[in-house]
Parts: C-alpha cells; sequence; structure tokens
C-alpha cells in the first residue's frame, strides 16, 4: 500500500454541551479516560501511527487543560520546525460576530493552514471517539472508490436518548452514501457517522471558501445532507472496537468496558500505541487491607480498601475500609475511610470524606463534580 501524505485537523470542542459536569471546565478533548489518558489522545494517535506529521486542533472554550496535555506534541513526535501540532484558540471568523459556530466556520477560520500545508489528503476528526484506527487504509479505501468525500461510519443500535447530533446514512452495495439524517428516532441498528472524514485538501478548500459566501456553518448538514446526491460521499465501515462518547451515560460505559481483555487488546495493539503526556510518579502503594480484583489503577495511587470493577487515576486515594465497586476515581480524589461508592464518576480532586455512601446504577451513574467535597 503506497502511503499517502494527509495533514489532521482535530475539532476539541463539538460535543461539550453533551457531557455535562465533565465539560463544565474543560474540552472535550481533555476529558480524562481510561486511568491516565485523555480523549484527544486516541484520535492523535491513530494520526501519528497513521504517518501525518501537520495535525491542526481547533479549540473553542476552557482549553486551559488540553494546552497543558498537548505542550509541544514531543509525546507524539511531532515537536517538529516543519509542519507538527498547530494549536487554535478561539476567534471570530469571517464577518461574523463571537466564536465560530460549526466546523465550515471553524474551518474558515484556519483557511490559511490548509492552504499552506501541502499534505494530498485531509482528515477531519473529532475528539468523541475511543478507536485505533488505520487512516492509510481509509485513504486507500477512498482512492480505489475513486471518491470525492469518505466518511467513517460504524454499524450500532442507537438509544433515543443522548443521540442529539448522531447523523446517520444509507450506504449502497458500492459503499456509496445516500440519504443522510441527525438524530433519529429510532432504536434499529444503523450506520452511524463517526465524525470522521478524508477528502483531498483542494477540495476542502473549495468546499470552505463556497461556504463562506453562502454562509454555511454546518459540514453535515450543508455538505453532507445537502450534497449527498451530487457528490460521491462514500462510506468506510470501522469493524474494530470503537465507541462514541456522546454522553455520560457513554462516557462511563466505554471506561467500564476497558475492564474487558478483548477490549484493551483491540485498542492498545503493541504496534500502534496510544501516546499521552509522560507523567513520571512512584508505582501504586497498596497498604495491608488492600484488595484489588477486574481493576485498573494507575501510578501515584495509595489503595487502603476494597476496589472492585473500577478505574482508578494517578494520585487518587483510596482509605481504608473503603469500598469502591463499577466507579471512575479520577486524578487527585480522596475517598475517606469507611466510604462506599458505587456506580459513581468522581471528578478530579473530589473529596468524599469517611463513612459516607453513595450509590448511582448502571444506567445512570451518579456524578461528583471536580473539586467537591462530600
Amino acid at each position: 500500500m503506497i502511503k499517502r501524505t494527509a495533514m489532521g485537523i482535530i475539532f476539541s470542542n463539538m460535543h461539550d454541551n453533551h457531557l455535562g459536569g465533565l465539560t463544565r471546565g474543560r474540552t472535550t478533548g481533555s476529558v480524562p479516560f481510561g486511568g491516565r489518558y485523555r480523549l484527544v489522545d486516541f484520535v492523535l494517535s491513530s494520526l501519528v501511527n497513521s504517518g501525518v506529521q501537520e495535525v491542526g486542533v481547533i479549540a473553542k472554550s476552557h482549553y486551559q487543560s488540553l494546552m497543558d496535555h498537548l505542550g509541544s506534541g514531543r509525546e507524539w513526535d511531532l515537536a517538529r520546525k516543519l509542519g507538527g501540532l498547530t494549536f487554535f484558540p478561539p476567534y471570530s471568523s469571517g464577518d461574523n460576530q463571537g466564536i465560530y459556530a460549526g466546523r465550515l466556520d471553524a474551518l474558515s477560520g484556519v483557511a490559511g493552514y490548509i492552504r499552506n500545508c501541502r499534505s494530498e489528503y485531509v482528515i477531519l476528526a473529532d475528539c468523541d471517539l475511543i478507536a485505533n484506527l488505520d487512516f492509510q487504509e481509509m485513504i486507500a479505501f477512498h482512492e480505489e472508490r475513486d471518491a470525492e468525500i469518505t466518511l467513517a461510519y460504524r454499524r450500532e443500535n442507537i438509544r433515543r436518548a443522548g443521540n442529539e447530533n448522531v447523523a446517520v446514512f444509507d450506504v449502497g452495495q458500492d459503499g456509496r452514501v445516500g440519504r443522510v439524517w441527525i438524530s433519529p428516532q429510532t432504536d434499529d441498528e444503523e450506520n452511524i457517522y463517526l465524525n470522521v472524514a478524508v477528502m483531498k485538501r483542494e477540495l476542502l478548500e473549495k468546499i470552505v471558501s463556497e461556504a463562506r459566501s453562502r454562509n454555511q456553518r454546518s459540514f453535515t448538514k450543508d455538505i453532507l445532507i445537502e450534497r449527498s446526491d451530487s457528490m460521491r460521499i462514500y462510506g468506510y465501515e470501522v469493524k474494530s472496537c470503537a465507541m462514541r462518547i456522546n454522553s455520560l451515560q457513554d462516557y462511563f460505559d466505554a471506561s467500564m468496558a476497558l475492564l474487558r481483555e478483548p477490549v484493551r487488546q483491540a485498542l492498545f495493539p503493541v504496534d500502534r500505541p496510544v501516546l499521552t503526556r509522560v507523567r513520571d510518579q512512584v508505582p501504586a502503594k497498596y497498604g495491608l487491607g488492600a484488595s484489588v480484583e477486574n481493576s485498573l489503577v494507575a501510578d501515584g495511587c495509595i489503595i487502603e480498601g476494597a476496589v472492585e470493577n473500577s478505574i482508578i487515576f494517578r494520585g487518587a486515594k483510596i482509605g481504608r475500609g473503603a469500598v469502591i465497586r463499577n466507579s471512575i476515581i479520577m486524578s487527585g480524589a480522596i475517598i475517606g475511610d469507611g466510604a462506599r461508592l458505587e456506580y459513581v464518576v468522581a471528578d478530579r480532586d473530589a473529596t468524599i470524606r469517611d463513612t459516607r455512601t453513595l450509590v448511582g446504577y448502571k444506567t445512570y451513574p451518579l456524578f461528583i463534580e471536580k473539586k467537591s467535597v462530600i
């Protein structure tokens, strides 16, 4: 397979309003995941592992933690004199007042960056997808079909609740995309757009230029829906493990899925590592009364209680006699002695005092906001 040059553009904020308290003080891309990662790590690592050396990250609000995490891009080998990682803070595009609205509006604001890159293809992606993708395979699929735009999708059932702005489409036997619609009111299996698209750089420049002159802002509504008949748009089915984070429930379910070995093997293959910012910390410390079963425990943790089917992030502390089941405890959180947590998501630096009992449910996890004290 011939490797094609491609640049990546990552949208870090497109799903902030779907994740509730998780994104109250941070962007979607910087939401912690899996004990040591951020959501942006998965799409960024997929790009780098596919040979992409130019990546632009478009931000909108609450992006300080994302900037701190990405830094110069050194951990992803993107700290380069030519190309590398470029971070775009919020801006007003064109004659519009205020921050950009929609992907086309955002792309209009970075039109100069796109034009100055020399890559043949552009890969557009959001941060709401947990997957390990090979974009060179997707580009090869794109070329074989002589497509203008190729969309990554996955066949799965969607629930009526929490499917706002989820796009689905029909796919013909030849892979061509037919009818496209948003937020379907159905529980059936559908071809769900993963917000990942591939196209030629020159075509994207043309689309953005036309969109600006027509005051079009939404890539899905103004391009995919309106032009599915006139453009050669094809669907690339992702059959490997891929999980969308479109709600707090999705985040909880995807996190719990990491406790299954087949899921970990699919997301973290040896030849395609998921890269993240390195934080050197001491190994986790386990007290004499500690008990850990089927859980992920990161470096720097102090475990003195019982942990079962849970994910414990860096630097968290579980007190003596505490029982943590089916829960997510983020960095710096302190769980007091004798506390009991089930189906709880405790954000960074939250404090649960001694003997407290917090119980959610599998389909309705209890969320504790950052720095809260209970």
